[in-house]
């Protein structure tokens, strides 16, 4: 039998806990927005959102 090991790297664990108070601040307000500068960490985000 094909035994599988699934471990969630870091990275994975950083992005859901990102993508979950995303989550948590949308539910909170009724008109959540994100401030977008161009900057690398705007872009991060953005992304964060679309997942």
């Amino acid at each position: 039998m094909l035994q599988r090991d699934y471990t969630t790297s870091q990275l994975d664990v950083l992005e859901a806990e990102a993508i979950h108070i995303m989550r948590e601040v949308a539910a909170e307000f009724e008109r959540p927005c994100l401030l977008f500068s161009g900057g690398k960490d705007s872009i991060v985000m953005v992304r964060v959102a679309e997942k």
